[in-house]
């Protein structure tokens, strides 16, 4: 897989292939699933490449709606059936929405490194 790029108004998502990253930065305010289903498709495509890791950095990502969170936590939960996955995602503390938000992941898989500094 090559890196990939989506971008938007106010947000673009990048792809590192070499270093299995996904960066977001800016701000995501989707409507909903069906235009938030390029960014999902994009994550379900690398995990199903099944790299032994992969990380998500949100750290640049100013706002995230529900919307979204709800499509990320689809994703996390969804990596439960593949155990051969590590993910990790990194977070910021100076991004009010990451704190509790980010930790609540955890819940839907246990094995989720969080990195939030």
């Amino acid at each position: 897989m090559v890196n990939q790029e989506i971008k938007g108004e106010d947000y673009v998502v990048h792809y590192d292939a070499d270093a299995v990253v996904v960066t977001f930065q800016g701000e995501l305010a989707l409507s909903g699933p069906t235009d938030y289903a390029p960014i999902k498709d994009l994550l379900q495509e690398i995990a199903s490449g099944n790299p032994a890791v992969m990380t998500i950095d949100l750290r640049r990502l100013e706002f995230l709606n529900s919307s979204g969170i709800s499509m990320l936590s689809k994703f996390v939960l969804g990596l439960r059936q593949t155990q051969d996955i590590q993910l990790t995602i990194l977070g910021s503390h100076e991004v009010p929405w990451q704190g509790k938000s980010l930790r609540n992941l955890q819940k839907f898989l246990p094995s989720l490194r969080l990195d939030v500094e």
